[in-house]
């Protein structure tokens, strides 16, 4: 199947989990998440009304979504990997929404690109909710307090929460655990929930689902 034919199945299953957990049609964005897929792969998907994206590097976005902004102008781009301080310039000029905040040295190299550009892409705090090592994101424990030092301090607004559960866990109790994080932050926007689960994320809560195999196909990761 094509990965338009994939994105017009994506989309009705996120219609009917909204329609199972008794939520409004339409309540739940769809992040397509062309990491690893060039621009020729994105473009069809683009094409079929998908507006929304997810990529993980700054630098490989940086290769393929000029152009493709150039000639669609309503993308939003969103960044849901992890991001290094040093691509903070980058990061802010390119992306429409930046899902990584995770540490101060990164909440406070983000504020000072967002200054130095004019430029204010929307922020979200992600969560290490199963207390992974090798994980990125702010511990459970200190999400609250950290939110409120991005708030308070260095003036970001912050617009929901991400997470990644463990890949061999149930996904629920970490997306109940971030619903009630966002709810302990005041914050709306949850982020969660991918091509293997996004179904039972939008039953917890999900207002954005980032879908990238189930659209895309498989991934060819280079060697």
């Amino acid at each position: 199947m094509s990965a338009q034919d994939n994105l017009t199945i994506v989309l009705d299953q996120i219609a009917t989990a909204e329609a199972d957990a008794g939520r409004a049609r339409g309540s739940v964005r769809l992040v397509a998440v062309s990491k690893t897929h060039d621009a020729d792969a994105i473009r069809p998907v683009i094409e079929a009304g998908q507006r929304v994206f997810g990529e993980n590097r700054v630098q490989e976005a940086q290769d393929k979504w000029p152009g493709l902004k150039e000639d669609f102008d309503d993308i939003e781009l969103h960044l849901i990997g992890p991001l290094q301080s040093n691509k903070a310039e980058d990061a802010v000029a390119l992306f429409d929404v930046i899902e990584t905040i995770d540490r101060e040295k990164i909440a406070r190299a983000i504020a000072r690109e967002m200054e130095k550009q004019g430029r204010s892409p929307k922020l979200y705090v992600q969560v290490n909710t199963g207390s992974e090592e090798q994980k990125a994101g702010i511990a459970p424990e200190e999400t609250v307090a950290f939110v409120t030092m991005c708030r308070d301090e260095l003036g970001l607004w912050i617009e929901g929460l991400m997470c990644i559960p463990p890949v061999d866990e149930n996904p629920g109790p970490h997306f109940a655990l971030l619903a009630k994080l966002a709810g302990e932050c005041g914050l709306e926007k949850l982020s969660m929930g991918m091509s293997g689960d996004y179904e039972i994320a939008v039953a917890f809560g999900a207002t954005e689902v980032r879908v990238g195999s189930a659209i895309f196909g498989a991934r060819d990761y280079p060697a």
